[in-house]
């Protein structure tokens, strides 16, 4: 009997002994129990940060329905082109031949390659093929207004999208050019579409159009 009074005695104080440390991991427990879901919550604070810069950073990326017909990979891919100055990234989509080839006539390779920070609004070869054959080649053949032409399509700046919402901009050949838009909707001078926009070389920003622009 003293025997057993004794053990009950030897478990009651072992007992006793073990209890704080295992209130002590308790309180640990519920410590990191708490902590999680203050940085679960500090995580979630984050988001709504990083959903609000999401789309500023779409549109430091191309945009427009113009940009599924650039190259996925090469010279005339968007890398290829932001690696090269702008007309010889011009060079290597093949949706800007002709503007490309008016830039030879007009001398002004050199001129565009060594530019810094510009913005050219490039039309496509379709937008050149709006023009009637015998106007065009005319232009062609016609350096002064060839170059005054190609000219208006260039602005001494780099241009945002969110700049393009509402604004006007000199250009090169001293003329102004109008934008106006948003998302990824812009027209230039009223009349010229955006159909790939914010792609960069390694000197500028261009504007992929679908009309060429005309001085005034």
């Amino acid at each position: 009997m003293n025997s057993l009074r004794i053990r009950r005695i030897a478990l009651a104080v072992a007992t006793a002994a073990v209890l704080p440390f295992a209130l002590t991991a308790c309180s640990e427990d519920g410590t990191s129990s708490d902590a999680a879901p203050a940085a679960s919550a500090s995580a979630g604070g984050s988001d709504p940060a990083t959903t609000s810069s999401e789309p500023a950073t779409a549109m430091d990326k191309p945009f427009g329905t113009g940009c599924a017909g650039v190259p996925k990979e090469g010279a005339g891919s968007f890398d290829g082109m932001a690696k090269d100055p702008v007309a010889t990234a011009a060079s290597n989509n093949p949706a800007l031949s002709t503007l490309v080839a008016a830039v030879e006539r007009a001398g002004l390779v050199d001129t565009l390659n060594n530019a810094s920070n510009i913005t050219v609004f490039a039309p496509t070869d379709d937008a050149f093929a709006k023009i009637p054959k015998a106007d065009l080649d005319k232009v062609l053949a016609d350096k002064a207004t060839l170059t005054k032409i190609l000219t208006y399509h260039v602005v001494g700046q780099k241009l945002t999208p969110k700049q393009l919402e509402n604004g006007s901009f000199e250009t090169l050949e001293k003329g102004r050019i109008t934008t106006a838009g948003s998302g990824e909707t812009y027209k230039v001078d009223g009349t010229s579409t955006v159909v790939c926009g914010n792609v960069p070389t390694a000197n500028a920003t261009v504007y992929i159009v679908d009309t060429v622009l005309m001085p005034k």
